[in-house]
């Protein structure tokens, strides 16, 4: 059997495939694995744009292994299995008056994928979705099964967060929630020079703040999100399909197949666009305002940065976009997080900020990415784990501070790389 990403981009055919039911059939297949000289990746969702799943070895699905296992009202902490998506976690923590203090856009990822990639959303004073998890369950390359939290051990702790996959099989998390809130989202269209003026007060005026820029427009879509002790008034069906089917989805994949079949009409149908884009206003639930669904397929390109170079990097990038050899026909995202300790986040230890570019998925994206890699470089980038990139251990090392303590975490954990492929090697070392 063959397994493709949702872009399209990566796929590969593993000699084993497997869906275990259970944890400890999780921990059967490694030892399988393992006498059979293989290696083990593991499959979440599939939304990773990079080749981190790839292997001709053994392949798992954790779908199975998606069970709530306990929810303490108390400490508002949750534990689940690795596989559950996030979309259906939202759901059981809204039940349960739970909710994450942050996420991304995307709600189709599972726990495991998402916290081992560094996923984020955006805030100042928050930090990315792993720095919710207090507790992993990991199974190792000898096919036994450790919980890793802070009190047990803080440096695989500390390296175990954020992983990419390297030291085992992540079969349950913990996660700290906070009491459920509400969010109010406000959207409006703002000239991108004045937003990087005003950058610093609009950063820590709201909770939440993030914004696209197409590269031909002078303008930006930003987004204000803020909590609020008002109860949810979710949208309307019909308006929901107009925001998030037909503008987010249906006319961006038009633009995208016009600009890609008459590349002169890009420039205009942006500044077009962008102009149309109006004022919005919502209240509701977080992980409703937080999260949408994208249909369109793309390949998506994603750094960290220090946040203080954010205005020159914005405007870099944006005139990077607007060469016509690329034919870029999709915004350019940009958020903030807080700093965390996870020894590969690429959050780790500073104010970050996150820029990411994308491409439609029928357009080459490898001379534009590279081009733009080459920007984020001399800003001192962290590649997003689950986003493109074509960086090496030699390139990387130098922009972790404790890259050597996670190599020397994932020695002890599996010498024999029974948890690699050609992605990991390629970006950890062998």
């Amino acid at each position: 059997m063959s397994w493709r990403n949702w872009a399209g981009n990566q796929e590969c055919r593993p000699a084993v495939t497997a869906s275990p039911a259970t944890r400890s059939d999780v921990a059967l297949e490694v030892t399988r694995a393992a006498a059979a000289g293989q290696v083990v990746r593991v499959a979440g969702a599939s939304h990773s744009f990079t080749d981190a799943v790839a292997t001709d070895g053994a392949l798992l699905s954790l779908h199975k292994c998606n069970r709530v296992l306990e929810i303490d009202p108390a400490t508002h902490r949750i534990r689940v299995e690795a596989g559950i998506t996030l979309r259906e976690l939202n759901r059981v923590m809204a039940e349960n008056g739970l909710a994450f203090p942050n996420l991304g856009d995307i709600e189709a990822q599972s726990i495991a994928g998402a916290t081992a990639t560094g996923t984020h959303g955006t805030g100042v004073r928050l930090q990315n979705l792993s720095a919710a998890l207090v507790s992993i369950e990991l199974v190792t390359a000898d096919g036994s099964t450790i919980e890793v939290n802070a009190d047990q051990d803080a440096d695989i702790w500390r390296a175990a967060r954020v992983s990419i996959g390297a030291l085992g099989v992540v079969t349950a998390v913990t996660v700290q929630a906070v009491p459920a809130f509400t969010l109010e989202a406000v959207d409006r269209p703002m000239a991108i020079e004045d937003i990087l003026g005003d950058l610093d007060e609009l950063l820590t005026a709201n909770d939440h703040f993030q914004l696209f820029t197409f590269a031909h427009s002078p303008l930006a879509m930003t987004s204000a999100r803020n909590r609020v002790d008002r109860p949810a008034q979710p949208m309307s069906r019909a308006r929901a399909w107009v925001e998030d089917e037909l503008v987010q989805n249906h006319l961006l994949r038009a633009v995208s197949e016009l600009g890609r079949r008459a590349p002169r009409t890009n420039a205009p149908l942006q500044r077009i666009g962008s102009r149309m884009a109006g004022y919005s206003h919502r209240v509701d639930r977080s992980d409703r305002i937080f999260t949408t669904t994208f249909r369109v397929p793309f390949v998506e390109m994603e750094y960290a940065i220090p946040r203080e170079h954010t205005a020159a990097a914005v405007r870099e990038i944006r005139e990077l976009a607007r060469r016509p050899e690329f034919n870029v026909t999709f915004p350019i995202e940009v958020r903030w997080v807080a700093p965390d300790d996870a020894y590969l986040s690429p959050a780790g230890g500073r104010d970050t900020c996150y820029i990411a570019i994308h491409q439609y998925h029928k357009e080459p994206y490898e001379p534009y990415f590279r081009a733009a890699e080459a920007i984020f470089d001399s800003f001192a980038g962290r590649p997003h784990w689950g986003k493109m990139h074509f960086q090496t251990p030699e390139t990387l090392r130098p922009r972790y501070p404790a890259w050597d303590d996670f190599a020397a975490v994932r020695n002890r954990l599996d010498p024999e790389r029974r948890f690699a492929n050609a992605y990991i090697d390629r970006v950890l070392g062998k």
